[in-house]
């Protein structure tokens, strides 16, 4: 059973390091790769999409201060991430965001729709862990009540205790998940900024 254990884990390890390489590939199947948690639209007026798409160098790719982008000309879509490096100084998280931008051109407007995405591994291990946890207090709590755990006092304030520590740790990681978010939000948002800046226009987000 052991080295069931250890092979499982190894294959888990193995599948949540390829998400994480494809995912911060600069590819055309990775710009759309990762679960959608939020969508931008922006509009560069008086801007059409060839002139945005003339900005970019002639193998697609605009370096950025904090990110980097680049275009899929076919897909009409361009991929925008931060920067990952493995030895920085800037604290990393398990929830990076990048930004999968959809290039239209609207009227006498260009349309730009950035779908902000993160990797299914990160994604599937956090839904899982809340699950986890809340189903497990939830499921304690309720099958305490029904064993008559609140039958004197000693051992309802035992089942309150429990229920306190469930409560705490998935606020704790509640806090985490939301700490996180607003991190690599900051990161994509200081990104996207530059690459308007680069494209040379001053749109408005909405």
């Amino acid at each position: 059973m052991l080295l069931v254990g250890l092979f499982a884990g190894f294959l888990c390890l193995l599948m949540v390091l390829g998400d994480w390489a494809h995912f911060t590939r600069l590819t055309a199947s990775a710009g759309r790769y990762g679960c959608g948690i939020g969508r931008e639209e922006d509009r560069l007026p008086a801007s059409s999409r060839d002139e945005v798409l003339s900005r970019f160098g002639p193998h697609g790719i605009l370096s950025l201060p904090h990110g980097i982008a680049r275009l899929f000309q076919p897909e009409n879509m361009i991929l925008l991430r931060p920067h990952y490096r493995l030895f920085a100084f800037r604290f990393r998280t398990a929830w990076p965001i990048k930004g999968s931008i959809d290039v239209q051109e609207d009227g006498d407007t260009c349309r730009l729709l950035c779908v902000k995405r993160i990797p299914w591994s990160s994604a599937i291990m956090t839904a899982g862990w809340f699950a986890l946890v809340g189903l497990g207090t939830i499921g304690f709590t309720m099958a305490y009540v029904l064993q008559e755990g609140l039958a004197s006092v000693g051992s309802a304030l035992l089942g309150l205790s429990v229920l306190g520590v469930g409560v705490m740790v998935f606020g704790f990681g509640l806090i985490t998940v939301i700490l996180a978010y607003r991190l690599e939000n900051e990161r994509l948002r200081q990104a996207y900024h530059e690459l308007r800046d680069a494209l040379g226009k001053t749109g408005n987000a909405s």
